[in-house]
């Protein structure tokens, strides 16, 4: 039996990464979970010297042990980010220390699959790279402004009907209450002085009459459209009133995805597109750490057996 462990970074609380454990035990596939922003530097333990193999040493967690040259993938799933540290100069020092440390060491493992990079996926968290790569590769893509001029969007937004929507979707606060900030229609006269504070991403709304959400695993595209109620723009707003079928990826679009995640070096995606009536996919962006784990029962998608496949052969078992 193949003794070489996987390791998975992610939040205390991660149904997701959960499944995918779950099934690597099935397979009696080496399990090292822990969160490198929250666990470091207690209780994990880092000992790497580099050699002309590569790193090597040892990463421990807890009672538990994992040979840094032999680790056969590392998945990237959510880990909490490294804290930055505050107060005196001394703690400062050591966050930033901590990140590039541990950090550093997990991304440069020899011969490691990464599902995906660290570095890999925040390149792909900006919006502008991936609307770029996304007409590169052949995707339909809505016409786009991006912008802190409010006399521009003012006029693009007289020119067609537009959505804004945030450049991030970082975390939101009202009145105290997490909160979404959902893409949203926009009219010309809502727009304001406001807009020069920040920039603003407006975008033409496309007359979608549903939308797709492809996860990409490797080389498997697993699709589902999704039908929300009419006048909805963004279904994550949604969740209770929408229905999910699976349905084929055109090859068109399965290998524009393929050349997109090469382009970023990115082993799986999230990929959101708006479908017209015509059956036109129009890409929206992609995530790339989206979340799939409630497409697994809704719409019939075996992910996560296709996460375990990849993280224990390199390659899929189930094609």
């Amino acid at each position: 039996m193949d003794g070489r462990p996987v390791l998975v970074c992610t939040e205390f609380e991660d149904a997701t990464a959960d499944l995918v454990i779950a099934e690597l035990n099935r397979r009696r596939v080496p399990v090292l979970r822990f969160d490198p922003g929250h666990d470091f530097p207690s209780p994990v333990a880092l000992v790497a010297r580099v050699g002309a193999g590569g790193w090597g040493g040892r990463l421990t967690v807890g009672d538990r042990t994992a040979d840094l040259s032999a680790v056969r993938a590392l998945y990237h799933r959510r880990p909490s980010p490294y804290p930055t540290g505050s107060g005196e100069q001394a703690a400062r020092f050591a966050a930033r220390e901590n990140r590039r440390g541990l950090g550093g060491v997990l991304g440069a493992l020899p011969g490691c699959l990464y599902l995906s990079h660290p570095q890999a996926i925040a390149r792909t968290e900006y919006k502008p790279a991936q609307l770029d790569a996304a007409t590169r590769v052949g995707l339909a893509v809505p016409a786009t402004l991006i912008t802190n001029d409010p006399v521009e969007a003012k006029a693009f937004c007289a020119a067609q009907p537009t959505i804004y929507k945030p450049l991030h979707a970082g975390a939101y606060e009202v009145e105290g209450e997490p909160a979404g900030i959902w893409a949203a229609p926009v009219e010309p006269g809502e727009v304001d002085g406001a807009v020069s504070r920040s920039a603003h991403l407006f975008q033409a709304q496309v007359p979608k009459v549903a939308d797709v959400r492809a996860v990409v695993v490797g080389e498997q595209v697993f699709s589902a459209r999704i039908t929300a109620p009419p006048g909805v723009v963004d279904w994550r707003a949604e969740y209770q009133s929408l229905t999910y079928e699976p349905v084929a990826c055109p090859e068109e679009i399965r290998g524009a995805l393929a050349r997109f995640l090469a382009a970023f070096g990115l082993n799986f995606g999230a990929f959101d597109f708006a479908v017209t009536e015509d059956g036109a996919w129009w890409f929206l962006e992609c995530n790339p750490n989206g979340q799939w784990a409630w497409l697994e029962d809704a719409a019939g998608l075996p992910i996560a057996t296709a996460i375990a496949d990849l993280l224990e052969n390199g390659a899929s078992q189930h094609e």
